[in-house]
């Protein structure tokens, strides 16, 4: 019996889908299954996968629907009790199914596992070691760009990058899916936070490795799209989860945090774009519904509170 389904969204990712897909070829179990969801690509990628890896099941969209559109309809397409989603431009070390897929398994509350994720050119260094959100409204990778020796112990985490995770996928029925008004960026933080609203937990599994190149669709680290997506989804992301109790408890640390994320961003010569960003997302706050509150949830609300001012020090640390 097959236990887990690979869900991969691709958008004009030919160049690295050779490297991806082969080392999930070489994975030390066999008994899984693929799917590329293919955004609308022009370069040939979801062709190249139909001729080369006909084990692959191909979905196409006629237009980029972006990366949660793309990975709720691979999430929805698979039949297994288990999904890890994987970036293009990823490659996975060969025991990297196995080992995700035993960490899940042994976590009865577990939704989703993340695993040691390395810089393509320096798999010295680490890519995320889990992510961390902290009370500053910020979501940041554990660990990036420090020596991957450091996080050798498996942990609990805020919550998994989505670039390469497995998730239990029943809890996505209680939870629902990724949110697509997010369309790109903290879409992960965001499905993690409702799950740990929901009582569930997310870990950090060392044994787990997988390269990953980084920014491969969107094209470098700081951009106009990607700054704008940001701090939109940023507002968003607080606005749904946090009650407005909660909001209002850890609003000097979000003011604090805006403010340095926009001198941030200033300095690099995005300013209009941060802002810009933050108005689309006060807008979209406007027409989406928050989280409803649960009596049964409030332990929870307390522990994310917790967890949520010790990753304010984490953070400020610099762990």
């Amino acid at each position: 019996m097959i236990d887990v389904t690979v869900v991969i969204p691709n958008y004009n990712g030919a160049k690295y889908l050779e490297n991806c897909l082969d080392s999930l070829r070489k994975q030390t179990v066999r008994d899984f299954s693929v799917i590329l969801i293919d955004n609308g690509s022009e370069d040939g990628s979801a062709q190249l996968v139909q001729t080369h890896y006909p084990e692959v099941a191909v979905r196409r969209f006629d237009s980029n629907r972006g990366f949660c559109a793309a990975v709720n309809e691979g999430i929805r397409m698979a039949r297994t009790p288990y999904v890890i989603l994987l970036n293009n431009d990823t490659m996975c070390e060969p025991a990297f199914v196995e080992t995700l897929l035993r960490a899940v398994r042994r976590r009865p509350r577990c939704f989703a596992c993340a695993p040691r994720m390395v810089r393509m050119d320096d798999p010295g260094r680490i890519d995320s070691a889990g992510d961390f959100y902290c009370a500053l409204g910020w979501a940041f990778a554990r660990g990036k760009g420090r020596p991957a020796g450091r996080y050798r112990k498996s942990c609990e985490v805020f919550s998994a990058c989505a670039g390469a995770s497995i998730y239990r996928r029943a809890v996505f029925d209680e939870i629902g899916l990724f949110d697509e008004a997010h369309f790109a960026y903290l879409e992960d933080v965001d499905i993690c936070y409702r799950a740990k609203i929901a009582g569930y937990r997310n870990y950090y599994i060392p044994e787990a490795v997988v390269r990953h190149v980084g920014s491969a669709t969107s094209g470098s680290l700081y951009n106009e799209f990607k700054t704008r997506y940001s701090s939109r989804n940023s507002i968003y992301l607080i606005y749904k989860n946090m009650p407005w109790p909660q909001i209002i408890l850890n609003l000097p640390f979000l003011a604090v945090g805006f403010l340095v994320k926009m001198g941030f961003f200033a300095h690099r010569g995005f300013f209009r774009d941060y802002a810009a960003g933050l108005g689309k997302g006060i807008r979209l706050c406007r027409r989406e519904k928050k989280v409803r509150v649960r009596r049964e949830n409030l332990p929870h609300y307390l522990t994310i509170q917790w967890e949520l001012w010790v990753n304010t020090v984490r953070r400020l640390s610099g762990v």
